[in-house]
């Protein structure tokens, strides 16, 4: 049976879960658009519930589960990046738990305090993969990791991540009772380069939002620790900061 129209429940249900952080939440369910993320859920055994594919755009091999046909014309309406792939998977969400996750002897934390663009994060989340930080743990976030737009600029990375979504107070906790070597990004004279720190180590880098940094709830919690530059200005963008740090990590680890 092909949909064709607009007003189909089941279609109405996809617009609204890709638009609802709230309805996502409490559907405990999330939409994923592509081939390449579509498999790299699958990948990393993330359970799929349904899909909604155009025949006339996919190209890929249907995956083992309840699929449903669709028109050009609504698969346009409830495709996130217009009309890509043909191919648009609902899953389950995962919750993961802070205090489930054992690191390993030279494992690498990247903590973001505060982020809420979902690009900012989904960019992060690739940073991350790429460089084979162990996990990625959201301190305070209001970013949601299931939304449209972290899944897209993430390319799915976030499917292979060890994500976690935790306060202050028990990220701070999981470090020390981890023995991790704490570094914050706080922008004052006590700050060393980052070259200079030991990644073979049980390591974590925080970083706050660009507007404002760290809170002061990290003040005098970890090696506050810099990227060197040599132009005139004096910080980056997040995601980049984030990306240069996950680099040097793997660097240390490889060498």
């Amino acid at each position: 049976m092909l949909i064709e129209s607009f007003q189909n429940e089941k279609v109405k249900n996809v617009t609204k879960l890709l638009a609802d952080n709230r309805f996502r939440k409490k559907s405990k369910v999330f939409v994923v658009e592509g081939q390449q993320e579509n498999e790299r859920a699958l990948q990393y055994d993330f359970e799929p519930v349904e899909f909604f594919v155009c025949e006339n755009i996919f190209k890929g091999k249907l995956p083992e589960c309840r699929i449903h046909y669709v028109s050009e014309k609504v698969y346009e309406k409830i495709a996130y990046r217009g009309s890509s792939e043909g191919i648009i998977g609902i899953y389950q969400t995962k919750e993961n738990v802070l205090s489930s996750f054992i690191p390993q002897e030279n494992a690498t934390v990247i903590i973001v305090e505060g982020v809420e663009k979902p690009g900012n994060l989904g960019a992060i989340l690739r940073s991350c993969e790429a460089f084979g930080i162990d996990a990625l743990i959201v301190a305070d976030g209001k970013a949601d990791f299931y939304n449209p737009n972290v899944i897209r600029s993430s390319v799915g990375c976030l499917f292979g991540m060890e994500v976690f979504d935790a306060g202050n107070d028990e990220t701070f906790e999981f470090l020390q009772k981890n023995k991790f070597n704490i570094y914050t990004t706080l922008m004052d004279e006590t700050a060393e380069d980052l070259y200079k720190r030991d990644f073979r180590a049980r390591s974590a880098v925080l970083f706050g939002t660009e507007h404002s940094g760290l809170s002061d709830f990290w003040t005098g919690k970890g090696k506050n620790t810099l990227i060197p530059m040599a132009g005139s200005i004096d910080s980056l963008n997040l995601s980049n900061a984030v990306a240069i740090t996950c680099y040097e990590s793997l660097k240390q680890k490889k060498g």
